[in-house]
């Protein structure tokens, strides 16, 4: 497919990647075993500019991450624990950047953002990408799983995907902290796997099926689910494609400022973030919504494992109720006025 043959390749993690995967990991440590807002702090950039996922947008320079991210949902969710199950890292195209993605969890009893608690034990995924500066955060994109919650409280308003929804799993192999320094070859050999198959994404014939394993898994975002089998992916993914005619950066409708922010290999596994990543015109129903002929732009994330030469886990999270608030449909709303 031609709009992204020519695109820069995955950078790899680096010397300084380790450094700042190490200030990362610290980080997260003090967020757990102490006061949240001081590690902030320490850890961003005054003037950081943090970016999350709608209805938040954009936070609150510096701070922002914890005071308009991290605070409400700790406020909301009793006895907060953040469970990591991927960090690493990466430079690309003279910038560096670490990445994180798993669960908050907690007894939920206060409203997020609108969403009504149920009084019991639930999940909101994450995924987060930081760009790193002389060892402090300066840039933030923070995707938040709320259409996965709203699912799980049993509040979607909207068509259900055909796929699995409800909390997914970390790598099988337990190993998505990457603690030691990478090794280049490997490194490169899961970016090149991994950008390789995503210049093929939207051809005719899936010309992307030989990259991935028999047995591998797509951890899709709420409304879209995940799928284990390739057969059960492609059946989702090419009609997901058409459903937005142009899909892509749109470069070739003329468009700019859309594609990746990051993208690396690290080890066995590799990253991208965009915000946004992928853009086109809606032109069939997506989730029940009639086509509106509108543009819409994605902020888009993933996160693979490679094994034996093929890609066998992405975890993917796309900022669902921003894509349908461009379509005309507020999420939040309808989801307040349903409870």
């Amino acid at each position: 497919m031609s709009a992204r043959a020519n695109r820069p390749a995955m950078g790899v993690a680096t010397d300084v990647s380790h450094e700042n995967k190490a200030r990362y990991r610290q980080f997260l440590s003090a967020c757990e075993t102490g006061n949240v807002e001081r590690a902030v702090t320490g850890a961003f950039h005054t003037e950081a500019k943090i970016n999350a996922s709608h209805p938040i947008n954009a936070a609150q320079d510096g701070v922002g991450y914890y005071s308009d991210v991290v605070a409400p949902i700790t406020t909301a969710f009793q006895g907060c624990t953040r469970q990591n199950y991927v960090v690493i890292g990466g430079e690309y195209l003279g910038t560096e950047w670490v990445t994180s993605t798993g669960y908050f969890h907690g007894h939920f009893t206060r409203p997020l953002f609108g969403i009504p608690p149920s009084g019991k034990l639930a999940f909101l995924r994450f995924g987060e990408f930081h760009r790193m500066e002389h060892g402090k955060i300066v840039e933030s994109h923070v995707f938040l799983g709320f259409a996965e919650l709203i699912i799980a409280l049993g509040l979607w308003p909207l068509a259900n995907s055909q796929g699995y929804e409800g909390v997914v799993p970390g790598p099988a192999t337990h190993d998505g902290i990457v603690v030691d320094p990478a090794d280049p070859a490997r490194s490169r050999a899961s970016a090149d796997l991994v950008e390789g198959m995503l210049k093929k994404l939207t051809s005719e014939d899936e010309a992307w099926r030989p990259d991935w394993h028999d047995r591998m898994v797509w951890y899709g975002p709420g409304g879209l689910g995940s799928y284990a089998t390739l057969e059960a992916f492609a059946a989702f993914q090419r009609p997901f494609e058409l459903t937005f005619d142009g899909w892509g950066d749109g470069s070739e409708a003329g468009i700019t400022g859309v594609g990746a922010d990051c993208k690396a290999g690290d080890g066995d596994y590799a990253f991208l973030s965009g915000w946004p990543m992928i853009t086109g015109v809606h032109v069939r129903p997506f989730l029940g919504l009639a086509p509106t002929g509108k543009r819409v732009f994605m902020r888009d994330c993933d996160w693979w494992r490679c094994e034996d030469g093929k890609i066998i886990e992405n975890w993917c999270m796309l900022d669902i109720p921003h894509v349908l608030m461009q379509l005309g449909y507020d999420l939040f709303a309808e989801v307040e006025k349903a409870a």
